[in-house]
């Protein structure tokens, strides 16, 4: 295909030997500009057109122009352009912090979409205690309003309506709102129909049934009904690494009304950091990802090949883990670990007390739902400490 007119072909063998490209350190388009024509680049530049295409936001809500709302807006611009040798390729993406004269240059907050929040006020709140009701409920208000004012919350009860675990206060506290909470599930259940999510204003909740238990999300966060119900599966996933799903269906078909606290008695301290670690955002857990550790390419070879000379018959899995990252992994050819599965034992290698506590070694029996939720698989944990990584 013939993509130049033919005046520009005539010219192709002169605009080739132009286009050579060459080393150099240049990091921004100016810098570019310098290196190509030397000590005519100032020329170059102050007798080259600028062609900027301004869309400012604040014209949206006014016809009335303004040059401040323009300097705010998003421009594009030609390579060549009338700058200073410190301005780059990003320079027309970088908005001045409106100061104490400015409250909003470009008039964002006259858009819903840009209203202020308060989320960062109150978040470094949001993962503290909100304490214990006393025994004569002298300060159960007071507690009451601190777990209200938590942005997100994350409830499991049972099918009978039992409060089984809740990431804020305790199920004294929650009662009251476990029981609204299970009427209106077993109202929709009695319509022959599941309830999966709702909104009240601001607040959004979304419920996941797993057999006997239902597990709640509220959150005045912006987040989706997926991610939310994505985030109840790992919890759930995390219970049944510590029950089995067999043993967690013989409790309940047994008896309706057990109370799971005790069978997940040491459970809780993971449960909780799992649940906020999606508060927080960690990239790996909403993402049902691992991050590896950045090492050389030569360095893991040699991790790899040591770890296969040294495997055993009834190994199955094998991993090297450093600061909360993977490092190595071996495993049969046939039998992939689940990414759930990684991050349950990441949870628990680096924030289970037991561990912790136990020194160098620990052997634990743990259940992998992705690999096979009925039975458990016994995991040694051995800790070696070096200068940054554990």
């Amino acid at each position: 295909m013939h993509l130049l007119d033919e005046g520009a072909s005539s010219s192709r063998n002169t605009m080739h030997t132009n286009l050579q490209s060459s080393a150099t350190t240049a990091i921004s388009l100016t810098e570019t500009v310098s290196h190509e024509g030397g000590k005519d680049s100032q020329s170059t530049r102050s007798n080259s057109g600028t062609l900027r295409a301004k869309a400012s936001l604040s014209h949206l809500a006014s016809s009335r122009g303004s040059e401040t709302g323009d300097s705010a807006s998003i421009r594009s611009s030609i390579p060549y352009t009338e700058s200073n040798d410190v301005d780059n390729i990003f320079s027309d993406f970088i908005v001045t912090e409106s100061g104490p004269n400015q409250p909003d240059s470009a008039g964002l907050l006259q858009f819903p979409e840009f209203q202020a929040d308060d989320v960062e006020d109150d978040f470094a709140t949001e993962f503290e205690h909100v304490g214990g009701v006393g025994a004569k409920g002298e300060n159960e208000e007071m507690v009451l309003e601190k777990w209200k004012a938590k942005r997100k919350h994350y409830l499991i009860l049972s099918a009978a309506g039992k409060p089984i675990w809740t990431r804020h206060g305790d199920g004294g506290l929650i009662s009251t709102y476990v029981g609204i909470i299970q009427t209106i599930i077993s109202f929709y259940e009695d319509s022959n129909d599941r309830l999966n999510s709702f909104a009240a204003g601001d607040t959004k909740f979304v419920i996941v049934t797993k057999g006997p238990l239902h597990l709640v999300a509220i959150s005045r966060f912006l987040e989706s009904d997926t991610q939310l119900k994505l985030q109840l599966e790992a919890l759930y996933m995390q219970i049944l690494s510590t029950l089995t799903l067999p043993s967690l269906n013989h409790l309940f078909s047994v008896r309706p009304s057990t109370d799971l606290k005790r069978p997940l008695q040491g459970s809780e301290t993971l449960l909780a950091t799992l649940a906020d670690s999606f508060t927080k955002g960690s990239p790996s857990t909403l993402l049902s990802a691992l991050e590896c550790l950045k090492i050389r390419k030569s360095h893991r070879q040699t991790i790899n090949q040591t770890l296969l000379k040294t495997k055993v018959a009834s190994l199955l899995y094998g991993l090297v883990v450093a600061g909360g990252r993977l490092v190595s992994v071996v495993r049969p050819k046939k039998h992939s670990l689940h990414p759930g599965d990684l991050q349950l034992l990441f949870n628990m290698i680096f924030e289970a007390e037991a561990i912790k506590a136990g020194g160098g070694e620990s052997w634990i029996p743990v259940c992998l739902p992705g690999f096979n939720s009925s039975g458990y698989l016994y995991i040694g944990i051995g800790r070696h400490y070096f200068n940054k990584y554990e």
